[in-house]
């Protein structure tokens, strides 16, 4: 059974539960946009995603049983903010494939497409690839690196204090692509990023301000 197979397990099993002190399960993203037909075709090209409702003020989309899991609402009235890469707010929101393979393969198809990240890190605890949608929020594809997220959340808790660079280490995809076709495994590609080894040739861009003077880096670049 894969990653994304026992999440829904278990968020099955949670739903049956009458417990009332019971930790609520994330359900959907809800995305204001000027641009929802276009919207609706990039999240179906990049995380497959199927149309359950569409409406002139919205549409709801999802990519496994739920009723929705990314809504766009396009009320009348809303204007598009330029700068809105510079200002507080979401950042992204994740979805996760069960293997470091499915993960690539779904690189590799986007790149057919011509859909590339924006920025791809190994965050020493998931290799994530993040992707721009058409309102530039960031959506994150990655791969827990260690496989297990007892082991995942541990290291979090009791290695990462220890880390040079807090956020990780920045990776090229096709580096990393290039690697995995030559048979390396993602213990050792998660070992190499954190040395350096697929350093992309340009900085990443990360959707947000650089960081000012003197302050140190927490991105391995």
């Amino acid at each position: 059974m894969s990653t994304t197979e026992h999440r829904q397990a278990a968020a099955h099993a949670r739903l049956g539960q009458s417990q009332p002190n019971a930790a609520p399960l994330f359900h959907h993203v809800n995305l204001k946009t000027t641009r929802k037909a276009e919207m609706i075709e990039w999240y179906q090209r990049v995380l497959e995603m199927d149309v359950v409702f569409d409406h002139p003020a919205g549409a709801w989309l999802t990519n496994d049983s739920a009723n929705h899991r990314i809504a766009l609402l396009a009320l009348p009235g809303l204007r598009p903010d330029p700068d809105r890469r510079f200002h507080d707010g979401m950042h992204h929101f994740a979805f996760e494939f069960g293997t470091f393979e499915e993960l690539n393969s779904k690189y590799l198809r986007l790149l057919d497409e011509r859909i590339e990240p924006s920025v791809c890190m190994d965050h020493g605890m998931t290799l994530s690839y993040y992707y721009a949608d058409p309102d530039f929020n960031f959506v994150e594809l990655q791969c827990d690196v260690f496989g297990d997220w007892d082991k995942s959340q541990d290291w979090m808790r009791n290695r990462l204090a220890e880390m040079e660079f807090v956020v990780g280490a920045a990776v090229d995809p096709a580096k990393v692509a290039h690697a995995a076709a030559g048979g390396m495994g993602i213990e050792a590609i998660h070992a190499k990023a954190y040395e350096g080894g697929f350093t992309p040739e340009t900085p990443p861009d990360l959707g947000t301000p650089p960081p000012p003077p003197g302050v140190p880096p927490i991105l391995r670049v």
